[in-house]
């Protein structure tokens, strides 16, 4: 299985609208993504959005960023940088 960790930069002043954006998504994801564990949007300390993802394999991941991609303008309004990705691989 695989994890991603994705840090998504939001501007400020536009969390509220990025929370009900990601809701969607979310809710889309767990809806239709056979592949997909695990998929949620978390907020740390600081007030930077991760979300946590767990994917079965490539081809559940490439699903899913091509699901992604029919949010990106709409997410592309309310962030202040592009995402960072850092990739896991589930051992246990």
């Amino acid at each position: 299985m695989i994890a991603l960790i994705a840090t998504l930069p939001v501007q400020e002043g536009k969390e509220e609208e990025f929370e009900q954006i990601m809701g969607e998504v979310v809710a889309a994801v767990r809806a239709t993504e056979p592949g997909n564990r695990l998929y949620t949007l978390t907020r740390d300390e600081e007030g930077e959005y991760h979300v946590l993802e767990i994917y079965d394999d490539e081809a559940a991941l490439a699903a899913h960023r091509e699901h992604l991609q029919a949010a990106g303008s709409k997410l592309g309004d309310v962030l202040g940088g592009r995402p960072t990705l850092k990739r896991l691989t589930v051992v246990a």
